[in-house]
């Protein structure tokens, strides 16, 4: 290869060592072959990435450094470049020095000598592994989102999601309509009320739950309370600690909601009643599994005692 000795400092262009020390700085694989494919030149990258040394590299032709699938392919890719002459970009994958298999984007132009005539070809290896990994992480999280977009807003509760910056990430249709009917235009234009702050959308006293929970990183906090002519269970629910809340509102003025409620009250209340008489028939030597299964029974004709009416 012959270069610009003018675009060199003087003495530097009469020291091999300088140069290849200049491109074993370089972090990103670079290779030089000649039209035969024969490698004249690479760097210490180069050997990282292939597992091979400079001595297994250079002079050595494609076959013999990689294997037949691989070499086939960059010598077609060589001689389509030299009859076309320009720089050439493609993704492809190859087998790293390590026995993996790594995506990389491949940057290739020919070398000309001072006869314009090309001499060969100069390359770079981008390994863009991890950026794929990325991506496929990305599109299931987006995939992901969407599916749980979809379902929040199928559920017959008002659900909004609010982000450390108290902007709403996501809501469905039923908390705006809960939310009275200025709340309900404004999700007719902005579909799940994505990015509006959601101070001016609720009640001072969920504003001031959401705060609580996001800035103490809270598993759950839940209350009843009226809001709009309506008896309101609303509860939020640390979704990612310190970033994203999740808040349900429960309309408790719903028949079914309010039986289902109290049953699940009742249950807790039984739990902990259980819980208490165990340890008191465990004092007194008693067996308390008359007592726990009275407790489920008054529940379970509580659950269907409607249906038995009718």
């Amino acid at each position: 290869m012959i270069y610009d000795k003018e675009s060199f400092l003087t003495g530097n262009i009469e020291d091999p060592a300088i140069h290849q020390k200049i491109i074993d700085a370089l972090p990103i694989p670079i290779f030089y072959r000649d039209t035969e494919g024969v490698y004249q030149m690479c760097n210490a990258a180069h050997e990282k990435f292939t597992g091979k040394t400079k001595e297994q590299i250079l002079g050595k032709p494609l076959h013999e450094v990689h294997v037949k699938e691989m070499a086939d392919k960059y010598l077609a890719q060589d001689k389509e470049l030299i009859a076309n002459p320009d720089v050439q970009v493609y993704n492809t994958q190859v087998r790293h020095g390590d026995g993996t298999s790594h995506h990389v984007i491949l940057n290739k132009a020919v070398i000309r000598d001072n006869e314009n005539k090309i001499v060969g070809i100069v390359g770079s290896i981008n390994d863009i592994t991890e950026l794929k990994k990325t991506e496929k992480r990305l599109e299931k999280a987006q995939e992901t989102m969407q599916v749980s977009s979809q379902m929040i807003h199928k559920i017959s509760s008002g659900i909004v999601m609010v982000d450390s910056n108290f902007k709403i990430v996501d809501s469905n249709e039923y908390f705006a309509k809960l939310m009275g009917e200025d709340t309900e235009d404004l999700y007719e234009t902005i579909p799940g009320l994505t990015g509006a702050d959601v101070k001016g959308l609720v009640p001072d006293l969920i504003y001031k739950m959401i705060s609580s929970v996001l800035t103490s990183g809270d598993e759950l906090a839940e209350r009843d309370l009226k809001f709009n002519n309506k008896l309101m269970h609303v509860s939020v629910r640390t979704l990612y600690k310190n970033k994203v809340v999740g808040v349900v509102f429960r309309d408790m003025s719903a028949p079914m909601l309010v039986q289902d409620e109290i049953i699940n009250r009742a249950r807790k209340i039984n739990k902990q009643n259980i819980e208490t008489v165990q340890k008191i028939a465990f004092l007194l030597g008693e067996n308390a599994a008359e007592t726990e299964e009275l407790l489920n029974s008054i529940i379970e004709t509580y659950r269907y005692g409607n249906d038995d009416k009718s």
